[in-house]
């Protein structure tokens, strides 16, 4: 990479962050969201935390970025809604279709939340993992992850106590949701945006077996 790309490639990133700088609140929030992101682009390992993270970014220090994720008072519906609207802009058609899929990341301890020893594809079989749930917008200009949820395993949704002690918000705090129902409320707001215009949904068997998101389908305007 020469010169000029180097400094097309961080003006673009630069106009990117700023799209999403203000939703972070204070100043030091805004510059430690810049620092994370840019981490997570150059850090190569396989495994991204804060502390590796950190040590490729200068100014940065491993608690501040943690701090980022776990303290500092940003919600992050806005910053979701911020980012539909930034991939409608360049990636919607009105053929566009949202695809619904999880995926299992290798993980130990008691205290991470979601942790449980269920199917992680990433390992091919039985493990602990957390298992994540994500919408993506997939159209003939690209496509982009959208949104995303935890999904909490019967031994996290039945106990009250384990997710206060995790900080598990209440909201969340609901009787063992199945990943299709995290996908339903995933796509009912994105819909409901506007952003991202698509009549089609997508996933795989373990979506189509569940009867209520098909029947929630079928139901909405622009069921397919």
């Amino acid at each position: 990479m020469d010169h000029a790309e180097f400094d097309r490639v961080a003006a673009s990133f630069a106009a990117f962050h700023a799209e999403f700088a203000p939703l972070f609140g204070r100043k030091e929030a805004q510059r430690r969201s810049e620092q994370y992101v840019r981490g997570l682009l150059v850090q190569q390992t396989d495994r991204r935390n804060a502390e590796n993270v950190a040590e490729m970014i200068e100014g940065a220090t491993p608690r501040t970025l943690q701090r980022l994720l776990t303290e500092a008072p940003w919600p992050t519906e806005p910053v979701i809604d911020r980012l539909q609207a930034y991939v409608g802009a360049r990636l919607n058609t009105p053929a566009g279709i949202f695809v619904l899929d999880e995926s299992g990341f290798p993980k130990q301890g008691r205290k991470s939340v979601g942790v449980a020893r269920q199917y992680c594809g990433t390992l091919g079989k039985v493990g602990n993992c957390q298992l994540g749930v994500f919408l993506a917008y997939v159209s003939a200009r690209g496509h982009a992850l959208v949104d995303k949820r935890l999904y909490l395993p019967p031994a996290w949704s039945d106990d009250a106590a384990r997710c206060r002690a995790a900080g598990v918000p209440e909201a969340e705090e609901i009787p063992d949701p199945s990943t299709a129902e995290w996908g339903l409320a995933m796509l009912r707001p994105a819909r409901a945006a506007g952003h991202l215009p698509g009549s089609w949904v997508t996933g795989d068997d373990a979506y189509g077996l569940g009867p209520p998101l098909r029947d929630a389908l079928d139901a909405a305007p622009e069921r397919r």
